[in-house]
C-alpha cells in the first residue's frame, strides 16, 4: 500500500516518482480472464507467448511427466498468478528460483514468486508436473481419451489443463514447441511441423513446432501407433496425416476424407484468402467418441464421422476452422458464431462449387423444414449460452445469417469480406459485433438490423422477413446476385417445401462434430 505523506504538491509529485517499484502495489492476477460463459477459465495478470512442453508419456500406464516452460510478460505488478492445470505439480521457478504453490478449485494452480513481478517485464516459469490424465476430471468431464495402443488430447472449449500448465483461454495466444517421448514403435503426433525425431534406450521422441499464436484448446497430443502418410503442398507446405493401425471398417472411408486435405485447403484459399499456417493434415486415433475439432494444423477427427462412408464436407468444416476459429479466434466464448456459422457454411460452399445443392438451397430448406415451434430458432447463435454453444441452430441458423447477408449486400461483397476478415484479424480474437462493423465497413450499407434477425431474436423470422432477406422457397431461385428487393417481390405464396439438396445427408452427418464440449462428458 502506498503510504500517505502530506508535502506540498510539487514535492509530493517528486517523491512518487522517486518510489522504487518494489513499493508499488503487487496484487494477485484474477483467477479467470473475464470470459462470460466460462468465469474460471484462464487467468488474469501476465500474456503468454510462448509454451515450451517437454513430455514423456507410458501408453501402458497412461502416466504422462513433463517439464513446462512458459514464456510470459506481466500486465499488471502481481504478487502471485494462477495456472490452469489438473495434474500434480512437484516444482515450480519463477524466473529461476523456486516459487511457492497451492490449488485450488478444480484446475487452479496458484503460484507465489519469490519476489513480486512488476508490470511489463518478462517472465519466464518452469512447472514440474505428473500424474494420469485419463483420471482427471473438471467439473465432471474430462478432455482426454484413452485408446488401446495411447491417449489423445482433443477437446473444446477446454483440454490444455489435462496435459499441461497454461493461460487457458483463446484470448491468450503463444507460439509452442512441444516435445514427446513414447516407447519405440509408438508415435506423438502434434500441431505444427515435425522438427526431428531421434530414438535411444528404447524411447523415441518427437519434437513439433507451431510457429504462429495458438489458443490453447487447439493444442493437441496423439500417441499411439499411426500409419502416416506425407506430402507437400504446391506451395511447400508440410502435409502430414495420421491414421490409427485399428481402425476397422472405418479406415478406408477416413482416408478417402482425410487425404483430399490438400485439395479442400487449396479451394478454401480462393475462399478464404491465403492459408494462415505452417503446416496442414489431420489425424485419426482410435477413439470411441464422435465429433471432430478444429485442432490447429492438423484437426482431430473420430473414426465414427466416417461410420457410414467418406465425408470430404467434414474436412472442410475443420479446415475452414484454420481461418475462422484458429487464425481469427474468439474474444468470449458466446461469440462462437464466429466460428460455427462460417465452417458451416464452408460446408455450404463446397456442396455449391460440387454440384450438389447452392448455399440458397440449402438456406431455403432450412428455413422451410424448422417450424417456427421448433426450439431451433430460439437458440440466439450470436450469444446462445453456454448450454447451446454447440447447438445445431450455431451452425445452420448462422449460416442461415450469412446467406442473408449475401442476399443483401451481393457476391462481390460477400466474398470480398469472407476473404478479408481472416487478414483484419489475423492471429487475433474478435466478437460477433467486430464482424458487424467490419461487414458494414466493406458493403457500405447499415446491417445491425440483419444480424439481429437472424442472429439474436429467439424466434423463426416471419415469411415475409425471410423473404426479404431472400430466404425460403421459391419455385424457381432467383440468379445468384439478385437484389433483395426483387426476391421480396417474387411470389412465393402457396409453394411447396424445396426438394432436400443432395449433400444434405452428407453436411447433416457431420451435425456432431463438436457436441463433446463442456456439458458432454466424453
Amino acid at each position: 500500500m502506498h503510504r500517505r505523506i502530506i508535502v506540498p504538491s510539487a514535492l509530493a509529485a517528486s517523491l512518487l516518482l522517486a518510489i522504487p517499484a518494489s513499493a508499488a502495489d503487487f496484487t494477485p492476477g484474477a483467477p479467470g480472464i473475464g470470459d462470460s460463459y466460462y468465469p474460471t477459465s484462464g487467468n488474469g495478470g501476465y500474456d503468454v507467448s510462448h509454451y515450451d512442453l517437454r513430455l514423456t508419456y507410458q501408453p501402458a500406464t497412461d502416466l504422462l511427466e513433463g517439464t513446462a516452460t512458459i514464456v510470459a510478460t506481466t500486465k499488471q505488478n502481481l504478487s502471485r498468478f494462477n495456472l490452469d492445470l489438473g495434474l500434480k505439480v512437484s516444482e515450480v521457478r519463477v524466473n529461476g528460483r523456486v516459487a511457492k504453490f497451492a490449488t485450488s478449485g478444480s484446475h487452479e494452480l496458484e503460484v507465489t514468486p519469490a519476489t513480486p513481478l512488476e508490470k511489463n517485464k518478462s517472465l519466464s516459469i518452469v512447472v514440474r508436473y505428473a500424474g494420469k490424465p485419463s483420471e482427471v476430471k473438471i467439473d465432471g468431464w474430462t478432455a482426454w481419451a484413452r485408446t488401446p495402443d495411447g491417449g489423445v488430447a482433443a477437446q473444446e472449449p477446454d483440454s490444455a489443463a489435462w496435459w499441461f500448465p497454461s493461460n487457458d483461454h483463446p484470448l491468450d495466444k503463444a507460439t509452442f514447441d512441444v516435445s514427446v517421448s513414447v516407447p519405440d514403435g509408438t508415435q506423438a503426433i502434434s500441431n505444427g511441423v515435425l522438427q526431428s525425431q531421434s530414438s535411444r534406450l528404447g524411447w523415441t521422441r518427437f519434437n513439433w513446432r507451431s510457429n504462429k499464436p495458438q489458443a490453447t484448446y487447439l493444442a493437441t497430443l496423439a500417441v499411439g501407433k499411426f500409419d502416416i502418410t506425407t506430402d507437400k503442398t504446391a506451395n511447400g507446405l508440410p502435409v502430414l496425416n495420421a491414421y490409427s493401425k485399428d481402425l476397422g471398417d472405418n479406415d478406408g472411408a477416413a482416408r478417402a476424407s482425410i487425404e483430399r486435405t490438400t485439395e479442400v485447403a487449396e479451394w478454401l484459399e480462393g475462399v478464404f484468402g491465403p492459408y494462415p499456417f505452417n503446416a496442414l493434415g489431420g489425424y485419426v486415433p482410435n477413439v470411441t467418441s464422435g465429433f471432430a475439432l478444429e485442432t490447429q494444423t492438423r484437426p482431430f477427427y473420430s473414426p465414427r464421422q466416417f461410420a457410414n462412408g467418406a465425408n470430404v464436407s467434414v474436412v472442410v468444416h475443420e479446415l475452414a476452422h484454420q481461418w475462422y476459429g484458429d487464425s481469427v479466434s474468439v474474444r468470449d466464448w458466446k461469440d462462437i458464431w464466429v466460428n460455427e456459422g462460417f465452417a458451416r457454411y464452408s460446408q455450404w460452399l463446397w456442396s455449391e462449387k460440387e454440384g450438389e445443392g447452392t448455399a440458397q438451397e440449402l438456406a431455403d430448406y432450412v428455413y422451410a423444414t424448422r417450424t417456427a415451434e421448433d426450439p431451433f430458432w430460439t437458440v440466439k447463435p450470436g450469444d446462445p449460452g453456454a448450454e447451446n454453444q454447440f447447438h445445431i441452430a450455431v451452425y445452420d441458423r448462422g449460416a442461415l445469417a450469412l446467406q442473408a447477408l449475401r442476399n443483401e449486400i451481393g457476391d462481390e461483397d460477400f466474398f470480398a469480406i469472407l476473404k478479408g476478415w481472416p487478414q483484419k484479424f489475423a492471429h487475433g480474437n474478435a466478437r460477433v459485433a467486430d464482424f458487424v462493423r467490419y461487414a458494414e465497413q466493406v458493403s457500405g450499407k447499415p446491417l445491425a438490423a440483419l444480424f439481429d434477425t437472424w442472429l439474436y431474436e429467439p424466434s423463426k423470422p416471419a415469411a415475409s422477413t425471410a423473404a426479404a432477406a431472400g430466404l425460403s422457397a421459391p419455385a424457381a431461385a432467383p440468379a445468384a446476385g439478385t437484389s433483395s428487393s426483387a426476391r421480396a417481390a417474387a411470389p412465393r405464396a402457396a409453394q411447396p417445401k424445396p426438394a432436400q439438396p443432395k449433400s444434405w445427408k452428407k453436411i447433416a452427418a457431420t451435425n456432431t462434430v463438436h457436441e463433446s464440449g463442456r456439458h458432454d462428458a466424453h
